[in-house]
């Protein structure tokens, strides 16, 4: 039975954990200003009859924290580069000169500024939901394990870290959310 309850505390922080990487991935979708290759990570281009992902079909770069550089591995593709980047509705004027796509990021107002914290706080949430609910699934695994023969005192220290590790993951999610946070907020 100890087994049992060693694997609901593996499953309990591996969950967990795959949560907090979710957050992580939503939370670097919400752009701070700041130019970053994973802000076309939504664009597909039609590549000879195939949506493939941008990233696939050229190089991405950002020579400087305003800007993003598309250098297509085929020069025929800026055309439907370029097409794919206003299709995705990313609110970006893309730049086609020929050789690359130039992108030029907006500064922030500090209008939308406050929408993407609430943006992000949100996401924070979310989050926060999810492990309460992976904790709540875990202990009632713990639960089913003593009626199934488990010591009570085991059951009581498996619920304990249960517990623990749900305290460790939202001071986790509140420290990403403080971070993202001030990245917004950075002019």
């Amino acid at each position: 039975m100890t087994d049992q309850l060693n694997q609901v505390t593996r499953e309990t922080d591996s969950a967990m954990a795959k949560a907090l990487d979710h957050l992580e991935n939503e939370l670097a979708k919400i752009r701070a200003g700041k130019a970053n290759p994973s802000m076309l990570d939504s664009v597909y281009v039609d590549y000879y009859g195939t949506s493939t992902a941008l990233s696939q079909i050229g190089n991405i770069s950002t020579p400087d924290p305003r800007s993003l550089v598309i250098q297509p591995w085929e020069k025929p593709l800026l055309g439907a580069i370029e097409k794919a980047i206003v299709n995705a509705n990313l609110g970006f004027s893309p730049q086609n000169d020929g050789n690359i796509i130039r992108i030029n990021i907006p500064a922030l107002t500090e209008e939308r500024r406050n929408q993407l914290v609430k943006m992000s706080k949100s996401e924070a949430e979310q989050g926060k939901v999810a492990i309460r609910n992976i904790r709540k699934d875990m202990m009632e695994a713990v639960k089913k394990l003593v009626k199934d023969g488990l010591a009570e005192d085991e059951g009581k220290g498996g619920e304990i870290k249960v517990q623990e590790h749900t305290d460790k993951y939202i001071r986790k999610i509140d420290e990403v959310l403080a971070a993202k946070e001030k990245e917004i907020m950075t002019v």
